[in-house]
């Protein structure tokens, strides 16, 4: 195999393969990256066996063939060579050696034979669909800060996408929680992709398949399986395994009766939150709120670092409320609001507490109180 390939365009291509590689490994074959050169374009695939990522890249092909070569130390050479230069690959199957040559540049790196490299099994997909790079990105963005972290209950270490019924008809949604906190998003049904099995895409794969969505003129093509999903571009493709569980009826944690409505300019809450909470001791890092007409009263008091307090003007004409939250979830939550506003609804200092951003009810967030 010999193929030549401009530098940015070989960085682009294997960085995105490298991301998907563990960094421990206990099969060695696992922290390569399969090169495989056909025609006028060469594929960078990369697996850790959950996830396998596929990226086409145009060269000059002079030789056609296929290697595999250590993603991380491919991506680490191709990083630190100059702008511009134009890089050649040539593989020497028999010496087992991947030359890469750049102006004056030389390295020689080990390969394993490409015969070693695990190849996902295709799958049947029953649903195809269509969906544009920014819709796709606000529903992953703004749902996977609430993907749990805890390995016992696996199936919430990921992000549920499912087909919904909201007040407008059908939806496409996204729901993640921790169980202390929730994120329910919805967009609009891509054509195509009413008959889709509900799915839950795990944290990894969130975080790959979102370098796929920077460029917002794009669609991105979605097939969804019971087992896989994939996420194409023109250039990238994607396969994922899916979290094998069921995914809580989080319905009923959404509260439907709360009335007591607090709205408040959102980046001003969050700037305030994050001061008042720097005295608070790590590990609870409770904030309290204490609600009064047209006025919000954050404090937080930690007997062994010290007490904070500032104070707000917002609107809330119900009666007067104290509750408490981990000053963690609040700032998470204020930061997914694009607008001006957030709106909370409140109902007492022990039941969750609702927030969306103004009257937006396609993103709607709960985060559970906590005593203080």
């Amino acid at each position: 195999m010999k193929i030549s390939i401009e530098r940015g365009t070989l960085l682009k291509a294997v960085s995105q393969a490298q991301s998907v590689v563990e960094r421990r490994n206990t099969i060695p074959i696992l922290a390569n990256v399969l090169i495989e050169a056909e025609g006028e374009s060469v594929q960078f695939r990369a697996t850790d066996l959950d996830i396998e990522v596929v990226d086409k890249a145009l060269a000059q092909v002079e030789r056609a063939g296929a290697t595999t070569v250590a993603a991380t130390t491919l991506h680490e050479i191709v990083r630190k060579l100059p702008d511009g230069a134009l890089v050649t690959l040539t593989a020497d199957a028999a010496a087992g050696r991947l030359t890469v040559e750049a102006g004056r540049s030389n390295f020689s790196l080990a390969t394993l034979p490409r015969e070693d490299f695990p190849v996902m099994a295709s799958s049947e997909y029953q649903s195809n669909f269509s969906a544009p790079a920014a819709v796709l990105r606000r529903l992953f963005d703004k749902s996977k800060f609430a993907i749990s972290t805890e390995e016992t209950r696996y199936y919430l270490n990921g992000v549920y996408m499912h087909i919904a019924d909201a007040e407008g008809g059908k939806v496409l949604r996204c729901v993640a929680t921790d169980g202390h906190r929730l994120a329910r998003i919805d967009a609009d049904l891509p054509a195509g992709a009413s008959d889709m099995a509900g799915v839950i895409v795990p944290r990894k794969t969130v975080g790959e398949m979102r370098k796929l969505l920077d460029d917002d003129e794009m669609d991105i093509a979605v097939s969804v399986s019971e087992t896989k999903i994939r996420f194409a571009t023109p250039d990238i493709t994607l396969t994922s395994k899916v979290i094998d569980g069921t995914f809580p009826d989080y319905t009923r944690v959404i509260p439907q009766g709360n009335t007591r409505r607090l709205e408040v300019d959102a980046s001003e809450f969050a700037q305030a939150v994050d001061r008042v909470a720097t005295v608070s001791s790590e590990r609870s890092r409770a904030v309290k709120l204490q609600l009064e007409e047209d006025r919000l009263i954050l404090s937080v008091n930690a007997p062994d670092s010290g007490a904070a307090e500032e104070e707000l003007a917002v609107a809330y004409g119900d009666e007067s409320l104290e509750i408490g939250f981990n000053a963690k979830y609040l700032l998470e939550i204020a930061s997914q609001v694009d607008r001006e506003n957030a709106v909370f609804m409140f109902n007492s200092s022990g039941d969750p507490t609702l927030m969306r951003e103004g009257n937006d009810q396609s993103a709607v967030y709960v985060v559970m109180p906590m005593r203080v």
